[in-house]
């Protein structure tokens, strides 16, 4: 793993957040995306290196709406680069860790991505992401 990506955080009212979070940062939102493939909505926030999504549910089912309803709104993930999700999950298989999905997906901002069940991880939900290219 190369660095911190991303912390993903859960909101629920997708502009107040923003509008918060721009404030906060002292930055605009620098894109905003639409995953359907996970029923969220995204958006993106620089502040130096690092970056800070927000998520909102677009779906009931969704994973994002059942986090919500279950723990309200707060850090949902922290996400790490890698350089080959491939041979990323396939380490943390061996070493005997839960992944979310077999292979990876895509995922907003030009990721492919995969999740580490938090059961393994103390509770927190990790991200691997690599520039999808």
């Amino acid at each position: 793993m190369n660095k911190i990506e991303h912390i993903g955080i859960a909101v629920k009212d997708m502009d107040a957040s923003c509008a918060l979070y721009e404030r906060l940062l002292g930055t605009a939102c620098y894109k905003k995306e639409l995953v359907e493939s996970e029923g969220v909505n995204t958006a993106f926030f620089r502040t130096g290196e690092n970056k800070i999504e927000l998520l909102t549910a677009t779906a009931e089912e969704s994973p994002i709406a059942r986090f919500l309803e279950k723990k309200g709104e707060g850090i949902h993930h922290i996400a790490f680069d890698v350089t080959d999700i491939v041979s990323e999950m396939a380490r943390l298989k061996a070493a005997g860790f839960i992944l979310l999905n077999e292979k990876p997906k895509r995922g907003a901002d030009n990721k492919l991505v995969c999740f580490v069940h938090p059961k393994g991880t103390n509770g927190v939900l990790v991200e691997l992401c690599q520039d999808a290219g």
